[in-house]
């Protein structure tokens, strides 16, 4: 009785003391982002425009709108908003900054979740507490073999386990799926129902998956079983889906095109990920010559390149599904899901991208990983060898720690919003409810500016952060999530780039009254083809960075 109280305890101590570990490491990637430093409010990694992006929708649905925020006049289009709506309530209950909850208070609280719920679904699945803990390890530290080749985390396009909180949306659509997954083993069949319903607002690519996924594992028990419990939550789910996703995303399937094997030939022919130029040559010679034999050979390699780069330790999951196969008839639902889930995800971003952003399909590939990372803890659990054991965490590891040395934890970022424009921003948010006028984002000025960090947000990308930080709808920024979106944003951008070099001073304003532009927001040196009386235009503000100008009514 004795000896199992304390195999117990320690079990526990394993467990929270992994859980914590694990915690604390992917929250390093957000928590200095945000904050006020001797050069501004720095960003580290991706934040830089995708947190910027989620603060800038957060403020806008606290405003109780569904228009787009940085492409005013425009109903909000083809997103899902679950995520971005968790800010907005947050911020309203607790009035503590849209920008401290995103990255300060959210992304532990996150990964405590992820960690801990994988750590219940694995338990309550194998009844394996080595299973679940070793689970709980490839889930946090989980990393591609990128590191051997001198390179680092998305050296095989994927991002990894440790940049999970850096795409919150997928962050809290782990959290949905374990839920539901949770639910479903202990036949909670409506509270799977509603997790799993939900989850399509939360992230489309999870909301596809698992929609999948329910369905085939809802025919599996039906003809195994006889039971018709999961065909009942899958339906359950996709009329929940359907009600809220449809609305807003009418136009989705638009976005979507058939473009097989972009990532395998742009994996190996660009510098920045495996770059084997050579073998990127040869691959789509025999493609382009209908060399079918060494084009089959050629892709084949290449997608064992990407798979197993991308799962590194991971990929002692495979021990896993050979002992399915073995097995077939005494396959559960669970490992029908899961196995579903894997192959959907790599499967389809090698048929289909994003217009727009084509890399973007690459996030259902982060569901593989995920229930990858779940595989390996069962299959690692059943090694004996606790030399075998040790390799196993130290070849996991380095990825991790790589990334974290050379993207998240420099004392310097990438990109900041200086104090100037800071203050300048602070001030428009205390103004009245208004459209702001920014000038274009100038693709040749960042491109120049690169190689100097931290560089200013306006010289960094194209951000949404006019609109983030002032709280106010912009009539034309982030050009990059409009594309994403499908917004026709460059007919725009031509129109405001004409206003500016405008020579006709009623034409000039007018533009301005007809797109009911209240504030214009301009960098020194920012300026039209004529002067702000002749636009009708009164400075409100200025320091040594920024002038903000309110149009007469």
């Amino acid at each position: 009785m004795l000896k199992e109280a304390s195999k117990q305890f320690w079990e526990r101590v394993e467990l929270w003391s992994l859980i914590i570990t694990g915690s604390i490491v992917w929250s390093l990637t957000m928590v200095k982002s945000g904050l006020i430093y001797s050069f501004g409010m720095g960003f580290w990694g991706a934040n830089g425009h995708d947190a910027i992006w989620h603060i800038a929708l957060a403020e806008s649905l606290g405003r109780w709108s569904l228009t787009m925020p940085v492409f005013t006049g425009s109903s909000l289009q083809n997103y899902h908003i679950g995520f971005d709506l968790l800010l907005t309530l947050l911020n309203k209950i607790t009035a503590i900054p849209v920008v401290n909850i995103y990255f300060q208070i959210l992304p532990p609280i996150f990964a405590f979740f992820i960690g801990y719920l994988s750590y219940i679904f694995v338990l309550d699945w194998t009844r394996s507490e080595k299973a679940s803990l070793w689970a709980v390890f490839f889930v946090y530290f989980g990393g591609s073999f990128g590191y051997l080749i001198g390179r680092g985390e998305s050296t095989f396009w994927s991002q990894q386990a440790i940049s999970t909180l850096i795409n919150p949306p997928f962050a809290l659509s782990l959290i949905f799926i374990l839920s539901g997954l949770i639910f479903l083993q202990r036949r909670k069949l409506v509270l799977a129902a509603i997790f799993f319903g939900i989850l399509i607002e939360v992230k489309a690519y999870a909301g596809i998956l698992s929609l999948g996924a329910l369905f085939v594992s809802g025919i599996y028990q039906l003809i195994k079983q006889k039971k018709f419990d999961h065909l009942l939550v899958f339906f359950g789910s996709l009329a929940i889906s359907l009600t809220i996703y449809l609305p807003l995303n009418k136009s989705s399937v638009g976005l979507v095109v058939w473009q097989p094997f972009w990532f395998l030939e742009t994996m190996m022919g660009l510098t920045d990920r495996v770059g084997w130029l050579k073998f990127y040559s040869a691959m789509t010679t025999y493609k382009a010559g209908h060399v079918w034999v060494k084009e089959i050979l050629a892709y084949s390699l290449a997608f064992a390149i990407f798979w197993v780069g991308n799962m590194g330790t991971r990929i002692l999951k495979e021990a896993e599904i050979f002992r399915w196969i073995k097995n077939l008839k005494n396959l559960s639902w669970i490992e029908v899901f899961v196995a579903s889930v894997i192959i959907a995800g790599g499967a389809i971003p090698m048929f289909f991208l994003q217009k727009g952003t084509p890399w973007n399909t690459i996030q259902f590939f982060y569901y593989s990983l995920f229930f990858s990372a779940i595989l390996a803890g069962v299959a690692a659990s059943r090694i004996r060898n606790r030399l075998v054991a040790t390799l196993i965490v130290l070849a996991t590891i380095p990825i991790t720690i790589f990334t974290l040395k050379d993207v998240y934890l420099p004392s310097r970022p990438p990109a900041k919003l200086d104090g100037e424009e800071l203050s300048a921003l602070n001030f428009l948010r205390k103004q009245p409810d208004g459209i702001v006028l920014t000038y274009p984002f100038d693709e040749t000025k960042a491109k120049e500016a690169e190689g100097s960090p931290p560089r200013p947000l306006y010289l960094y990308a194209s951000t949404a952060y006019v609109s983030a930080i002032s709280s106010h709808p912009t009539f034309l920024e982030d050009e990059i999530n409009l594309d994403i979106t499908g917004y026709n944003w460059r007919e725009r951008k031509s129109e405001v780039e004409n206003w500016y070099k405008e020579k006709d001073q009623a034409k000039a304003r007018e533009f301005l009254k007809e797109n009911h532009i209240k504030y214009v927001y301009w960098l020194k040196g920012q300026r039209a083809f004529f002067g702000e009386g002749q636009l009708g235009l009164i400075k409100i503000f200025e320091n040594k960075e920024v002038d903000i100008f309110m149009v007469e009514s």
